[in-house]
């Protein structure tokens, strides 16, 4: 059975015109969810209002899923997510959210950080370009005309934040420090990331100060709750 999350958003705003329906969004990650497979399975969990993508997805197993559930795509790019079906000419989902950049979906903000140099043939990990991305998305929410600099965000990411559902035993899947300072500043109520199998981590779903920091590998359906009256 699906993994859920439940999650109260601070802001009421993405909420006005729902009459206190639920924000829901499928995240995933890393590996293919055989459950997603089956239409009944689907069908319980639509209507959808989003699907997250957190790296190392074929592109068409993420256009399936936003097929599916006739829901806009957002997704980050991870390590493996290069090659094969990456390098069609007409890929067939929509670009992916640049390192550092926002987005809306269901009129929530959203803030991406991919693997440093996904897509480029290089999947060493790079600690130093995690930083140059962290400075650029906290940059950008604080630039003038981008919006209330309190406005809570989602941030997903391929990789976690240091110390926060990562794996201290394995650097590689270890999670970047710059990524656990941009989360101690900006405080988000959720970070969705993948990265580090779940084989080798007690826990998919941690606190880190106010934020719930999940593990989607395979696949999370979250439920974002309008703030209590």
């Amino acid at each position: 059975m699906i993994r859920r999350v439940t999650i109260q958003w601070p802001d009421d705003r993405p909420f006005r015109d729902r009459a206190g329906r639920p924000i829901r969004l499928l995240a995933a990650s890393d590996e293919r969810d055989p459950s997603m497979e089956v239409e009944a399975n689907r069908l319980a969990l639509a209507p959808l209002d989003g699907v997250i993508g957190c790296g190392d997805l074929d592109p068409h197993w993420l256009a399936f899923l936003a097929d599916a559930f006739s829901a806009p795509l957002v997704y980050v790019r991870g390590n493996h997510d290069q090659g094969g079906d990456w390098d069609e000419r007409d890929r067939v989902v929509p670009e992916p959210l640049a390192a550092g950049a926002t987005t809306r979906v269901a009129g929530i903000l959203v803030g991406g950080l991919e693997w440093p140099l996904a897509g480029r043939g290089d999947n060493r990990r790079r600690p130093d370009l995690a930083w140059w991305h962290a400075l650029r998305l906290i940059g950008g929410r604080l630039r003038p005309g981008r919006g209330r600099r309190s406005e809570p965000i989602v941030m997903i990411s391929h990789v976690a934040p240091e110390g926060a559902g990562d794996v201290s035993t394995d650097v590689y899947h270890r999670g970047f420090r710059a990524y656990r300072w941009l989360l101690d500043r900006m405080r988000p109520p959720l970070w969705l990331h993948g990265h580090t199998t779940t084989a080798l981590v007690p826990e998919l779903q941690v606190s880190a100060g106010s934020t719930t920091v999940v593990n989607v590998t395979g696949a999370v359906l979250v439920e974002l709750l309008p703030p209590a009256a």
